[in-house]
């Protein structure tokens, strides 16, 4: 993959041709609905890339398939050289609502993943409790989901995907249910985890300031096609509210918008 500057680089993950397919019965008929038709793209290790678009575009698709969640009729996601077949613990996947078990702690939330790794005691608890610490939540370990606000819930979400190492983090849409003051919160926490961690991240979402201010590359995708990518090129080590004020966010927000009303608009479907 040849980034901006000419060199060549290895991307980590990279969707090579994937087409998906779904059946739509509609009125007694089925047609089929194309929701990824032929997408290709590569994401470097360490990089924050969001794939931004309308609902029905296929961004959902393009990371459940990448996940293992889901099977592509054509094509292929390969990390690090090898097709995705199924689920890993290379990867791991944040979801719009945490999907948290509701009779565990904070704490036995984030050790459940890390026993489906095979990860045993006494480093299940010390390591659930370092990554809770890494998203702010060490006094709320032995409280349960409905003592938790959307915000924490989220955050034990994302300490539960940390926790067992992935190399690469999806996270669909993790914010988007949350109050604007919440998800600004939960932004400048993301970028600074990711400070700390290097992990590569793969981030959807149909929010376009939420694209500019994560991410050093937008993927924008509509009708089930990557219609461009474009580098951001911000410095996103500081507060996300400072970097919306700058004159360099509104010039590059001011790109992606353009590049968003551009392509085509999309019928309803997957996304």
């Amino acid at each position: 993959m040849e980034n901006d500057l000419g060199e060549w680089r290895v991307a980590v993950i990279e969707w090579r041709d994937v087409v998906k397919i779904f059946p739509l019965r509609t009125k007694g008929a089925t047609r089929a609905l194309r929701a990824l038709d032929g997408i290709s793209f590569g994401v470097e290790r360490g990089e924050i890339v969001a794939l931004l678009g309308p609902s029905g575009c296929g961004k959902t698709t393009a990371l459940r398939i990448a996940m293992g969640l889901d099977a592509a009729n054509a094509g292929s996601v390969v990390v690090n050289g090898k097709n995705v077949t199924g689920c890993g613990h290379d990867r791991g996947m944040v979801f719009q609502h945490a999907e948290l078990l509701p009779w565990y702690t904070a704490l036995e939330n984030v050790k459940f993943g890390l026993r489906m790794k095979g990860v045993s005691e006494p480093f299940l608890t010390e390591t659930a409790l370092r990554y809770l610490e890494l998203v702010g939540l060490t006094k709320a370990a032995q409280q349960r989901p409905h003592q938790l606000s959307g915000g924490m819930k989220q955050r034990v979400g994302i300490a539960r995907a940390l926790a067992i190492d992935p190399e690469i983090l999806f996270m669909d849409e993790p914010f988007g249910a949350l109050d604007s003051q919440t998800r600004e919160v939960l932004q400048t926490e993301l970028l600074t985890i990711h400070a700390k961690t290097q992990k590569t991240i793969v981030f959807v979402t149909h929010d376009l300031d939420e694209a500019v201010v994560l991410a050093n590359r937008v993927v924008v995708m509509s009708a089930g096609k990557v219609r461009e990518i474009i580098p951001v090129e911000l410095d996103h080590t500081g507060d996300v509210r400072a970097l919306r004020g700058s004159p360099e966010f509104a010039l590059k927000r001011g790109q992606v918008w353009e590049t968003l009303h551009r392509v085509d608009s999309v019928p309803p479907g997957h996304s």
